[in-house]
């Protein structure tokens, strides 16, 4: 196991530099230029081009790219063009809202997931599965924005039990409802499955009680794919950030980064992507590494007993 996460940290260093070199470029091809955002079109030439040349904005595309990663491997991502403040305390300020926010979600969403799923699957076919199936696909199917938009107006317009804005309760439902009715159909399709092999129908031949053949016996090998799934959600959940922090003016990492677009406040926009890309790397890392405490039988060397 130890061999196998060096390993995998070590492939991070290609994939993140990877990462930054397509963001970097990408997030040039937009017309125009920071500074027609930030100074007044009728300031003197000379003064323009010095600003330009302050910000790096007059050096070639590719020379501007490596002078970034040079500093980039320093933890320098820059300043901001609007607050001058360096972007590494930019985003350490707004990321602890913005993980207020996932955690509880995050675990939110195992909590009632996994429950639902195995209680679907164990009463497949009753009128609590064909419930828990139609709140899945609901779920799936309402957009995120749009149902951020229809808590606010009824919690908040109509029924004037909760601020439109500053407080976690509504961004906090809305990203656990756009994460949970994905894992619930995963969590009942495998605890399906394993349901249907030979072990299960074999202890519940040997007389062992219902309650210890589903949670002792089947819950641990129907828990891998919901692992597998939780590593994948992590960039659903970042996402869903950007467009939740915006509905509700939540100030975390993700409202910074819809500004910072809108902006054109390029270094910003590259500390985010690098720093989300990072979190995520590492939530599929963990995951992995779940995988062996989950299920015994799973190993990442020949040496590991």
């Amino acid at each position: 196991m130890k061999k196998y996460i060096i390993n995998r940290l070590v492939q991070f260093i290609p994939l993140l530099i990877g990462i930054s070199l397509i963001s970097f470029f990408i997030m040039h091809l937009a017309p125009g230029d920071p500074t027609s955002l930030f100074i007044d079109p009728n300031v003197n030439p000379q003064e323009l081009a010095r600003v330009r040349a302050n910000w790096g904005l007059d050096q070639p595309l590719y020379i501007q790219y490596f002078l970034w990663l040079k500093n980039a491997v320093l933890l320098d991502f820059g300043r901001s063009y609007t607050t001058g403040q360096p972007v590494i305390n930019e985003i350490a300020e707004r990321l602890p809202m913005t993980l207020l926010l996932m955690i509880p979600a995050f675990a939110l969403s195992l909590l009632i997931t996994i429950p639902l799923g195995v209680l679907s699957a164990v009463k497949k076919n009753s009128w609590f599965d064909k419930g828990v199936t139609i709140f899945s696909f609901t779920g799936m199917a309402i957009p995120t924005f749009w149902l951020g938009l229809m808590l606010m107006l009824l919690f908040a317009v109509k029924l004037h039990w909760l601020p439109a804005v500053g407080n976690i309760i509504l961004p906090l439902i809305t990203m656990t409802v756009g994460s949970l009715a994905g894992m619930t159909r995963y969590q009942r399709a495998a605890m399906l499955e394993v349901l249907n092999q030979d072990y299960i129908r074999t202890a519940r031949a040997k007389g062992l009680p219902e309650r210890l053949v589903i949670y002792k016996h089947a819950l641990r090998n129907a828990l891998i794919p919901i692992v597998t799934l939780l590593g994948l959600s992590l960039p659903d959940l970042f996402g869903g950030a950007f467009i939740i922090e915006t509905i509700f003016a939540w100030p975390g990492m993700g409202r910074l980064g819809v500004q910072s677009i809108f902006q054109r406040n390029y270094p910003v926009i590259m500390g985010i992507v690098m720093f989300s890309a990072l979190l995520i790397i590492i939530g599929n890392l963990l995951a992995d590494i779940c995988y062996a405490l989950v299920d015994p039988r799973i190993r990442y060397s020949k040496n590991d007993k």
